[in-house]
């Protein structure tokens, strides 16, 4: 992360928040953000001025294409549509954002998956035109499966393009209905909706007097209350080495330090400390970060562990509390993305990425399927997954792992598959 970046995560006292939008194609999830940003004083005045100059406007003379502040590639514009994930960042007084705008077309639901993985809140946009009569569309059912399977905390069910159809109450009691019930079969217990227009600004960062009817909070002010405590402070360690840091080497007092980011967890010196896969233990000494010497660590600190005695520790190992261990093991069963246009071959080989580890993996059996349409798990007859399944499976790996269970510690519940052949992102797994 470039150090602007790094600027905007360590201001004090406001609190980060990370959200996506989701949902199906032309559902409004870039306007949305171009209005969020617009509203919020997020816009500098060259930015503006480009936007109204662009040959792709899809808006009424004199207007502003919202969505032209988040579709920056050329493809984007001319089509009108989102295809890449899109960054944006801005403020208020009460909180900071990082704001993820997916693309809604199936084709790119890979795009989405990794979007969402680092969310607190997906905002799900649907269009009011289409669902008019309770029926959601594939897409929306899909990215809220995704959604709940990567645990994302806080769900927002935004009803956009009210404006067309006369702010009709009825429909947005339908819409928010169909979401209930939907929620209800994924298990996600608990969503928050409302009506809006993205385009026109309505309920999203000041009530709409159009809605008089609605009684909850507009869009912006429901983000800024969200509660985001349990940022992994309270979980248990969870530290995957990077890289060995040694100097001095041809000293008797040389320095080894064992480098990385806290996934979960605080880390303090004094600490009893085991290395898995390995089971060596030792004792924390000191925890740096580059001249200075910390009281405490927590998730999300980048910092250096010195140990009281050296020990075998190398890349990709995991350094853990001696009390709250994880599970090591070579075989597992896991949830699948299925991301690569080449379908699932149990004959192939790939990779797998794990925190910091990469080693190889053997598909063993794919158990089931979830039917996006029936919202449920299929016994899989066909022994494979293609492009966006979602499946549940068994696999083997050449090494041990240091795992958890994706809904108590997502980071070292979470890997990747990668082709060894081509390379490619072939999936995401959640452990469970």
């Amino acid at each position: 992360m470039n150090a602007v970046n790094d600027s905007f995560l360590s201001g004090a006292g406001t609190g980060v928040l990370r959200l996506i939008t989701a949902g199906s194609v032309d559902d409004g999830k870039s306007t949305l953000i171009g209005r969020l940003l617009y509203d919020s004083k997020g816009v500098f005045a060259d930015q503006l001025d480009a936007i109204s100059r662009a040959k792709y406007k899809r808006v009424a003379e004199g207007g502003i294409d919202f969505s032209l502040l988040t579709d920056g590639l050329e493809a984007e514009r001319e089509q009108g549509i989102t295809i890449d994930v899109a960054y944006r960042y801005f403020s208020t007084p009460a909180r900071k954002f990082i704001i993820a705008d997916a693309p809604g077309h199936e084709q790119y639901t890979r795009n989405m998956v990794t979007g969402a993985s680092t969310a607190d809140v997906a905002v799900i946009l649907i269009d009011a035109t289409r669902a008019a009569d309770g029926k959601l569309l594939p897409q929306t059912k899909r990215h809220s499966t995704i959604a709940r399977l990567l645990g994302i905390r806080h769900i927002v069910v935004a009803v956009n393009k009210m404006d067309l159809v006369d702010w009709d109450r009825a429909v947005f009691e339908r819409i928010r209905d169909a979401y209930a019930d939907l929620a209800g079969k994924l298990g996600i217990a608990h969503f928050d909706a409302l009506p809006l227009s993205a385009l026109n600004g309505d309920n999203v960062v000041t009530l709409s007097d159009k809605t008089p009817w609605y009684t909850g909070q507009p869009l912006l002010t429901l983000l800024e209350s969200l509660d985001l405590s349990g940022d992994g402070r309270s979980g248990p360690l969870r530290f995957p080495v990077q890289w060995v840091a040694r100097h001095d080497g041809d000293r008797k007092e040389d320095f080894r330090g064992y480098a990385g980011r806290i996934a979960s967890g605080v880390l303090r010196p004094g600490d009893e400390v085991t290395v898995q896969p390995s089971g060596v233990s030792a004792r924390v000494r000191e925890v740096r970060v580059f001249d200075r010497v910390l009281d405490e660590a927590v998730a999300g600190d980048s910092v250096t562990l010195v140990l009281d005695r050296d020990v075998d520790v190398s890349r990709g190992d995991v350094i853990v509390h001696s009390e709250a261990q994880a599970q090591v093991a070579r075989e597992f069963e896991a949830e699948l993305c299925w991301l690569d246009a080449q379908p699932l071959n149990p004959a192939r080989k790939y990779l797998l990425k794990h925190g910091t580890r990469l080693t190889s993996a053997k598909i063993r059996a794919v158990l089931s399927h979830r039917d996006i349409h029936e919202l449920q798990e299929v016994q899989n007859t066909e022994g494979t997954l293609r492009m966006n399944d979602i499946g549940r499976v068994t696999f083997t790996t050449r090494e041990a792992l240091a795992v958890d269970r994706y809904d108590d510690v997502a980071a070292t519940g979470a890997f990747i598959l990668i082709d060894e052949a081509t390379h490619q992102t072939a999936a995401a797994g959640m452990l469970r």
